[in-house]
């Protein structure tokens, strides 16, 4: 008699866990979007360039040590990240460093990539930490006095990620009374503030927890650059999308070292090769665009 009670205890504990177990599968509005990313074998590849040598002293550096160093960003879904599990890296980001490469004469097999934060972009730069950085860089006057860049090689713009079933949002001229999410102290998060005075501004320290407020209807929409808003809809396209056309440029380029105009003008014929053989193209199709949004022109790229 107590083993038959104890089963039946078992089978409606069993019973209510499945019941809630479907019952939070049903709601779907709550949790981070899946650790997807693009794989490995869906990627192009690059032909290696043969015969390479550069007067500049960063390339000479790698030459010398067999590898290059890249420095890079590690949160960006199929923009630039790394798995956690694996330590592999991946995104549009990523590929756009291992075209460089090949160019340069390195093959994937010979490129180490570094997670570099946004704050010591510039210092790993100037002290050879990494040969080259290829992470949502922003070219502007500023930086240039600090660092070289090649590019830009896309054109990113501020935007707008919102739940897909919700036809409210189509732009930042339907903002007034939504609640809008973006990085504490972060640009986009300044521009809400004081271009859309109507929108009611939410801040946090991560655009993965805007998200899951965004899924979880605690807010309206994310706000940041589209490359970034694009990689999360990728993930769950099902769920996300992109609403309306970027409201601000944001010209991504490839940080080098100041002084070695020989090794960013290399660059620079790269990405123009690249862009030109399709190579660009592929990247973009495998990576960002499995947001469903199609890849804008490239941009020409700014031999100063």
């Amino acid at each position: 008699m107590r083993t038959r009670r104890s089963t039946t205890e078992l089978l409606v504990l069993l019973l209510l866990a499945l019941s809630l177990a479907l019952f939070l599968t049903a709601c779907g509005k709550s949790g981070t979007p899946p650790p997807k990313g693009p794989k490995a074998k869906d990627l192009p590849s690059y032909q290696v360039a043969t015969g390479v040598d550069l007067d500049s002293p960063t390339f000479r550096s790698a030459k010398s040590r067999g590898r290059l160093i890249v420095g890079t960003k590690a949160d960006q879904p199929y923009v630039a990240a790394q798995d956690p599990a694996t330590g592999y890296y991946s995104g549009f980001d990523i590929e756009i460093a291992k075209m460089m490469a090949a160019s340069l004469g390195f093959g994937a097999d010979r490129v180490e990539f570094k997670t570099i934060t946004s704050a010591n972009r510039e210092t790993s730069l100037q002290n050879g930490e990494v040969d080259y950085y290829v992470g949502t860089y922003t070219i502007n006057d500023n930086r240039k006095k600090l660092v070289g860049f090649a590019g830009p090689y896309y054109i990113a713009g501020q935007s707008l990620l919102v739940r897909r079933n919700d036809k409210s949002i189509n732009g930042p001229q339907d903002l007034a009374g939504k609640k809008v999410c973006s990085v504490a102290g972060s640009t986009p998060y300044q521009r809400i503030v004081s271009n859309y005075p109507k929108a009611t501004a939410v801040a946090y320290d991560s655009y993965s927890v805007c998200v899951d407020n965004l899924i979880s209807l605690q807010v309206d929409a994310v706000t940041t650059d589209d490359t970034i808003l694009k990689g999360y809809a990728a993930k769950v396209p099902d769920q996300l999308r992109l609403a309306g056309q970027p409201f601000s440029k944001e010209p991504y380029g490839i940080g080098v070292p100041r002084g070695d105009r020989t090794f960013r003008l290399a660059l620079d014929d790269a990405i123009v090769a690249h862009e030109q053989n399709g190579d660009w193209q592929r990247a973009y199709d495998s990576t960002l665009g499995l947001s469903g949004v199609p890849a804008p022109p490239p941009p020409p790229v700014d031999r100063y």
